[in-house]
């Protein structure tokens, strides 16, 4: 009997030691991953318009550039995937400026989902939601800002739109041109950029980072958030001859 019982208390002590071990790795989890929010600091979300799986093409280009701002930033090796807001995360801090940098793990066409569960969970006004996406009216190599408005055709910022019930989200847009001859703009936008493209690609990913990032710094220095000054005119990349 003495011996069923001493069984019985040390598989007791084994599963409180088991549940108190889960616990404290969830809690130290919880520490490394997630980086509070500074209340202090403006608050701005920056966020790549794509599809997940498909990084590397046309219609995914926003995803590439939010990735080379990360690396500007120096978080690039902190994405972590948020299963509340339906996407990867990561959080980073620069000049006074609170920046949740977003990758919707959800299709382009109902990105916005992902958005708005973002910007309830850390209080982002839709006025400092910058969307970065491929513009097919743009020729690639150039890229530029646009305050609000319209979609312009583009499903995933549509789809911001419906779910934040709103349209004055600033943009970056990134030049990807119309489909030669008889392509199908949905086999384009799909369609990788090509070995020849591929370097004026990288060059429109840094500086279109760059320029994003200089315009959030900017207007939050001015205290009036995105709508309050003249967004930057933007950029063009040419291939070098």
């Amino acid at each position: 009997m003495l011996s069923n019982l001493q069984l019985l208390v040390k598989r007791v002590h084994s599963t409180i030691a088991y549940i108190m071990r889960r616990a404290f790795i969830s809690l130290v989890s919880k520490v490394l991953l997630y980086q509070p929010l500074n209340q202090k600091m403006s608050c701005t979300s920056v966020v790549g318009l794509g599809n997940p799986g498909m990084g590397s093409t046309r219609h995914s280009v926003g995803m590439a550039v939010l990735r080379a701002l990360a690396g500007r930033l120096g978080v690039a090796e902190h994405w972590r995937v948020d299963r509340q807001v339906s996407g990867e995360l990561v959080l980073s801090e620069q000049e006074g400026v609170q920046l949740v940098l977003l990758k919707p793990r959800l299709l382009m066409n109902i990105n916005g989902a992902s958005v708005a569960k973002a910007a309830e969970k850390f209080k982002i006004m839709p006025e400092d939601i910058y969307l970065i996406h491929d513009e097919l009216d743009k020729p690639l190599g150039k890229f530029a800002m646009k305050q609000g408005g319209s979609a312009r055709g583009h499903n995933g910022v549509r789809s911001c739109m419906d779910c934040l019930k709103t349209d004055v989200m600033p943009r970056m847009r990134i030049g990807i041109g119309r489909p030669a001859g008889k392509v199908s703009v949905e086999c384009h936008v799909l369609g990788r950029f090509s070995r020849e493209e591929q370097e004026l690609v990288r060059a429109v990913l840094e500086q279109s980072a760059e320029l994003l990032l200089q315009h959030i710094t900017a207007s939050s220095s001015e205290g009036t958030g995105a709508q309050g000054m003249t967004l930057p005119q933007g950029g063009r990349v040419t291939v070098k001859t």
